[in-house]
């Protein structure tokens, strides 16, 4: 029989996941529907950047490839319905085959142009290691070709799985979570003791079945493994658990928002009280500038700050030698996060990182061990979802 407390917070958990729904910030994102881009269409844009390529070459000019600005705030807009996202007019690079710094990644890209033109038009996938260890002198590193394929998708503006390029996810996922691989294959994300790697292919994942009544997005692996060992998941509700192991991969934020479309639950999200964790809880919520061209698929505005706070710090009186000093990079990028656009809808977010400057200290979640071992898990994050303690 569900005792109280537990009733009380299946109660708190289910108002916020209406408030969610009928909020208009919400609903917005939830109507988002990924246009499907046909394969004859990806072929035909590859076909014309090389039309211009020979345009060029029978005026017997140079030819000259514009990349999208990706790495330039200039380049991106805030919106509190999708996040960052690239502005219409923006800036571009330009890489000519004519000019010794550039010719190099001139050739890299069409090259990797070739590779996407053969996979979509045999609709078959590689992986983006496949692709550098498939010409290693070119590309000299996978950090090369990682960039590279993700200037084309820009430049195409196509989404990168459309490219049928690959990449190897780094995430892990666990909870009250079954669904199905493009191939057929069923994973079962139930099992405490284990976790199952973030797919490869989040397009390709189908039949999702869960009872979960929220996801917690959790900053660190370590963390991640700590929770599964104190079998998190299913003591108070059951829910889901995903770590993208610090600054997280596409696929991570690809598999947080294919949950959040599919299942419209609460998103939570548990990083360290430290300017590096709050710009990671960022990116799921709002996105990257680097990524900003595919906003509208990565992001998901409704996550909710739920520890560590800076806040709970001295609320919690967690003792002094567990909390660090700032350092003078971590005031640094603390002043950078307060001015970022998106700030300005979060007020409560701002008071906690205003908390951090004067207070001058961060602190990572395991600081919680120096209360009690099993705080976190036993009695932090229980008190935290039951009685509303996020931001």
């Amino acid at each position: 029989m569900m005792g109280s407390c537990e009733a009380e917070f299946f109660s708190h958990i289910d108002k916020l996941r209406v408030d969610l729904l009928n909020s208009v910030e919400v609903r917005t994102h939830c109507q988002r529907v990924e246009e499907e881009i046909s394969h004859k269409e990806i072929l035909t844009r590859i076909e014309n950047i090389i039309l211009g390529i020979v345009t060029s070459l029978s005026k017997d000019e140079a030819p000259v490839l514009a990349l999208p600005n990706r790495s330039s705030w200039s380049n991106v807009s805030f919106d509190s319905a999708v996040g960052l996202q690239m502005s219409s007019g923006s800036s571009v690079t330009t890489i000519r085959s004519d000019c010794p710094s550039s010719v190099t990644k001139y050739a890299q890209i069409l090259k990797i142009l070739s590779v996407i033109y053969r996979l979509v038009q045999s609709d078959s996938y590689a992986t983006k290691r496949d692709i550098f260890y498939n010409n290693t002198q070119l590309f000299a590193s996978q950090k090369a070709v990682d960039s590279i394929v993700d200037d084309i998708s820009c430049m195409l503006k196509v989404p990168r799985r459309s490219l049928h390029v690959l990449a190897t996810s780094k995430g892990l996922i666990s909870g009250d979570l079954c669904y199905m691989e493009e191939d057929g294959t069923r994973i079962d994300c139930r099992s405490s003791s284990a976790t199952v790697a973030v797919s490869s292919n989040i397009g390709g994942i189908k039949n999702i079945v869960s009872s979960a009544k929220f996801v917690l997005v959790v900053e660190k692996d370590a963390t991640f493994q700590r929770l599964l060992d104190d079998d998190f998941c299913t003591k108070l509700s059951p829910c889901i658990m995903i770590t993208g192991k610090g600054v997280p991969d596409v696929n991570s934020r690809l598999m947080v928002r294919k949950l959040w479309d599919t299942l419209h639950i609460p998103i939570f999200a548990l990083v360290d009280a430290d300017p590096h964790g709050i710009e990671i809880m960022c990116i799921y919520k709002y996105g990257s500038v680097a990524m900003s061209f595919e906003a509208h698929n990565l992001t998901v505005p409704s996550v909710m700050w739920l520890g560590l706070l800076p806040s709970d710090l001295r609320r919690l009186q967690v003792p002094e030698d567990s909390l660090i000093p700032l350092t003078k990079r971590d005031e640094s990028k603390l002043s950078s996060l307060l001015k970022r656009p998106y700030l300005t809808s979060q007020p409560e977010w701002q008071k906690e990182m205003e908390l951090m400057q004067q207070s001058k200290v961060k602190a990572e979640i395991q600081s919680l061990a120096a209360i009690a071992p099993d705080f976190l898990a036993n009695i932090y994050l229980p008190n935290k979802l039951r009685y509303g303690g996020w931001v």
